[in-house]
């Protein structure tokens, strides 16, 4: 049930044939964890906080530095030197106190990423690494559990959802991350932000995507990014869909899965 507050609150939202009350109900039912309290957490948790997704998780364990606030736009200049969660958990309260936000201040690494994702029902990976990426596409695999990830370049990103546990109509597993991104690049070849830099507006842009996906996800409306990858270039200001599909060779769900549990990511 909404509250009268939350039925002005969310007046626009239920107003939408694709939404309303129904739909806004789920989002006030679902939980959501989201993986870094960075460029793209930040407007993740900001646009799901307004929407009324009801309980949204924030895993950081860095705190706000100065260089942080031209693309982290939930933290402000006061923040600095406190922790990211934190400061990410007092704006989403002060934008929305219907929401139960849920800071999470440490590392994620394969010891605790199983009991993280364990009790929410959508994961959203803003992480800045492809070591972490690849833990949680597989954590999420094992657990069941929908993702939604996104990668920033200097002027470029990416989006897609993976659902690599459920199987499409032919009754085959859905593309991994792997089928995707087989391997990760050499070491060296892709700089880190510090190093090359990145569109503050673009970090913006690719979190909004990101919790756009995540609300039709939970609300049902739409078609998927399941085996779609959205590129943006932000120099020519494009926007392209990739379809990819299962690759039976890969090594987490293909035709003779080895990857069996998440002991070859441990330290």
């Amino acid at each position: 049930m909404l509250s009268a507050d939350e039925l002005e609150r969310y007046a626009r939202h239920i107003v939408l044939r694709e939404v309303g009350g129904p739909g806004q109900a789920a989002l006030k039912a679902a939980s959501v964890l989201v993986i870094g309290a960075g460029g793209l957490g930040a407007p993740v948790l900001m646009y799901l906080a307004a929407a009324g997704v009801g309980r949204l998780g924030a895993v950081d364990d860095d705190t706000v530095s100065l260089s942080n606030l031209q693309r982290q736009i939930i933290h402000t200049t006061p923040d600095i030197g406190r922790r990211k969660v934190d400061s990410a958990a007092e704006t989403v309260r002060a934008l929305n106190p219907h929401v139960r936000f849920e800071a999470h201040g440490v590392r994620l690494d394969a010891g605790n990423v199983m009991s993280l994702i364990d009790d929410y029902d959508l994961v959203l990976d803003g992480s800045d690494n492809f070591e972490t990426r690849y833990l949680i596409s597989d954590a999420c695999f094992f657990a069941g559990k929908p993702l939604i990830t996104a990668a920033l370049g200097m002027f470029d990103g990416s989006l897609t959802t993976i659902r690599a546990h459920e199987r499409d109509s032919d009754g085959h597993f859905n593309p991994t991350y792997r089928c995707l991104f087989p391997e990760p690049p050499p070491p060296g070849t892709i700089p880190a932000c510090a190093e090359a830099g990145v569109m503050g507006a673009l970090a913006g842009m690719l979190g909004s995507m990101m919790a756009l996906e995540a609300i039709r996800e939970i609300v049902g409306f739409g078609e998927s990014l399941v085996g779609r990858l959205v590129m943006v270039d932000a120099r020519a200001m494009r926007f392209e869909t990739l379809r990819y599909a299962r690759d039976p060779q890969n090594p987490l769900n293909g035709d003779g899965p080895v990857i069996t549990d998440l002991s070859g990511h441990a330290a």
